[in-house]
Parts: structure tokens; sequence; C-alpha cells
């Protein structure tokens, strides 16, 4: 059954290709405004049906991170730059930019609608054909959203077939989608199992590996503003995004500065033993994470163990003695909970902040609140990952939205997190260039 679900997507995809990959610019553009309008008006619908089978999320933070992602994409790139061929006179080569083909595009569960919307206007954009494969947990809005999707792009003009939903919802269909020998790169967005099977394939693939941010406050930054920063950052989308701050890595000559500017700005500082207790006993029973409390607000977390937070609560911030193994609050959380923890000086720091990303999140991320230039190069020199945000939310600068990173929500690990890519994924990284290369005596005489 598997076989031939594979086969008929495949085959569908194959002849949607042939014909896509010939596309001009005028033929493209019109699919892309249609798609970007479509999936702008749709997005409270998805985003609230998705929410409601996975239980996951803040759905006015997804509906902005949708909206987001379309628009900016559309204002980012040029079309031409993925279709049309190039030239340098003074190397005397030609680029013919060519799509990949074929792609496999998984769909996680915390962040299903925004991921397809993504993932298709950066294949439509650079003519790439899509088959996509959802979670179990998000199956039914993210296939009547790839269903969507294919049927704007059709009726703008894409060939039939350009998106296509892949219904058989397991691992053992998803395998042998993976490791047919037509697939030509694979989008992995999702847990550890599945980038794995994805890296596993025998097929190109980019993995988009598990976060775990440290974030830290030098003694230099604006309080307030790093604060306000911080809670805002690890409480977008109620803690879901990978790129959100997880621990806060604070000098001593600023720590109670910090907490005070924290609790203006949305974060409680679970400071009582026994509230302490309760949250950790919930969160992490036997030291692992809790899946009821992912996605779910610092309200919500709170009154299912009891105790009483200011209303406008945003993130619950939890004083920690180390990071490591033992401690589950140094990890990836996925809620809007952070540990946070004292250092004595820089130095400390980025120890810290090594430590916790050698267990965990390696290849991902960090942030740092600093106006000191040459403590920030320092921090950045030191930590094994691919982006350092600086002075920003983690959701916003790592994910390009308030930095010139490439804008988007798939991040590349690099060699450190096992990935073959160390940018988030964007358009130009779905295209391959075919060169015409002159021999540097030679005539050229093409302008």
């Amino acid at each position: 059954m598997h076989n031939n679900h594979v086969v008929r997507l495949i085959q569908a995809a194959q002849k949607a290709s042939q014909s896509f990959s010939t596309y001009s610019v005028d033929k493209i553009k019109p699919i892309l405004h249609a798609l970007s309008e479509a999936g702008i008006e749709k997005a409270p619908f998805y985003n609230a049906w998705s929410a409601k089978e996975t239980g996951y999320g803040n759905l006015e933070d997804n509906i902005k991170k949708c909206r987001h992602c379309m628009l900016d994409l559309m204002e980012r790139y040029e079309v031409a730059d993925f279709v049309e061929p190039s030239i340098d006179a003074s190397k005397k080569i030609i680029s013919f930019p060519k799509p990949a083909g074929i792609i496999v595009a998984l769909i996680p569960s915390t962040n299903p609608i925004m991921t397809i919307y993504y993932k298709v206007i950066i294949a439509m954009m650079t003519r790439n054909v899509l088959i996509f494969s959802a979670h179990p947990k998000c199956k039914e809005s993210s296939l009547d959203a790839v269903d969507f999707m294919a049927d704007v792009a059709e009726k703008a003009g894409a060939p039939k077939g350009v998106i296509q939903p892949m219904r058989e919802i397991g691992i053992g269909g998803l395998n042998a989608l993976m490791e047919s020998p037509e697939i030509n790169l694979i989008l992995a967005t999702g847990g550890p199992g599945r980038v794995k099977a994805a890296y596993s394939s025998g097929n190109p693939a980019f993995g988009m590996g598990a976060g775990n941010p440290p974030c830290f406050v030098h003694h230099s930054a604006d309080m307030y503003a790093t604060a306000r920063h911080i809670v805002d950052g690890n409480s977008f989308d109620h803690g879901l995004p990978c790129v959100a701050e997880s621990v806060i890595i604070a000098e001593k000559s600023i720590d109670a500065s910090l907490k005070l500017a924290i609790s203006k700005a949305g974060g409680y500082l679970v400071s009582a033993k026994e509230d302490e207790q309760k949250l950790r006993a919930y969160l992490f029973p036997e030291g692992k994470l809790n899946p009821e409390a992912i996605g779910k607000s610092a309200q919500w977390i709170a009154g299912q163990i009891g105790i009483t937070i200011p209303p406008n609560t945003k993130s619950l911030i939890v004083p920690i003695d180390a990071v490591g193994i033992d401690e589950p609050l140094s990890k990836e959380k996925m809620f809007p909970v952070m540990g946070y923890i004292v250092v004595d000086g820089v130095a400390e720091a980025i120890g810290t902040a090594s430590s916790m990303l050698e267990m965990a999140g390696k290849g991902h991320s960090a942030l740092i609140h600093s106006k000191d230039h040459e403590v920030i190069r320092q921090y950045g020199a030191a930590l094994p990952v691919c982006r350092i945000a600086v002075n920003t939310k983690g959701v916003e600068g790592s994910s390009g939205i308030s930095t010139h990173l490439t804008s988007g929500p798939l991040i590349g690990t690099g060699f450190f997190g096992g990935s073959v890519i160390d940018e988030n994924v964007g358009p130009q990284h779905l295209i391959q260039w075919s060169r015409i290369a002159y021999t540097r005596n030679s005539a050229f005489l093409i302008r």
C-alpha cells in the first residue's frame, strides 16, 4: 500500500517538475502573489485548527508568524535571481540556476502551518515541486492546508501536482518516500528521529536540529530593554520556537537589577522552594519533559500546579545552580519557562553557555545582551553555534526578522549539529547552478 501511494505521488511530481522547471519569472510571480494573499487570509483558520489538534501554541503569535513569513519572503527576494542566468564578465562565467527538483517536506507538530507556508513559497519561487508529509498530531489541519495551497497554486497557473500531501501518515510510508531515488532533496523539520531518518535516506537532506539557546546578559546591557526582549522572546507562541531563550546567564553585578526588570516585563521568578518543587515535578516527571505542558502558557502551567502568579505573567523563571544533564531546566523545554544562573564574569558566562550547548542545542543558536563589542566578539567566537543574536529577541534575531540573517524558520545547525548547512534555509538553497566557464585567456564578448 505504501509503495503504491509513493509511486503515484512521485509520478505526479515528476510530470509537474518537467513543466514547472521551464516557467519564466512572469509565470511564477502570479503564483506567488496568489499564494501569499490566500495564505494570509486563511492563516487564522488553519492555525486555530492546528492548535485544536495539537493543543500547542498561541493563535495570535502563529498568525503573526505566517503573515511575516509570506510578506518577508516576497519583499526580500527577487524571483529572477533564481530563474534567470547571470553573467560574470570578469571571470568569463555564465551561470544558469536550476531547481533541485522533487522535494520531500516534513511538517512538524510544533509549527505546522507556518512551515507549510514557508516551504511552499521558497519552493514555488525556485520552480521546485513539493511532497509534504505531516506529523500525526497535526494531520487533518496540515493535509487540508497543503490541499488549499495546491489548489491556489494551480488556479494561478502552476502545473497540477506541483504541491502534494502524503495522505498515508506513518514512518513506513515516509521512509519509502524519502528513500526513493527519484527524490532530489529532503527538508527535514521535526524531531530527531525524523531528521535522522532523512539523513539516512540516501538522498540529500537539510536537517533542522533542536535548539537550547543560552542568553548571556552582560553588565553593560540596558536592563529594561533586555528584560522585555527575553520575556517576550521566551513567551512567544508559548515557548515553542527552537530559537527561544532557554537559560538566562546573568553577571553577578547586575543580578538584582535584571531580576527586577524581568519582573516588570512579565517574568515571574519562582523563588519559593515549595513552588519550585511543584513546578519541577509537573514539568519534568522522572526527569523527562511533560508533553502536556508543551506549547502551553505560563498561566496555564501555574494553574495546573496550583501556584498563584501575577495576571500579566508571560514566562516563569527558575534559579538554577549549574547546567548539566541532571538539570532539565538547562535543556530545551518548548514551554515559557527559563532557567536563571548567575556567573562571575565573561569567561564563566562563556563556559556556562558552552556547557549548555555541548549537552543540547549544539550548532543552533545563542543570544547576548551587551554594549561591549569586544565581549560580544568573544562570546560569538567561543560558542559552537551558527548564529548569535545580539540585543534582540531570540525568535526575531535568529530567525532573521530583526537581523539580516536569512529570514525563515528552517534553522541549519552546521557541522556542529551534524548538518550540511549552517544558515537558515531559504530559496537560495533550493537551486543549483550550471556554469559555463571560458578559459582565462579566451575572448568573452557577452555582456
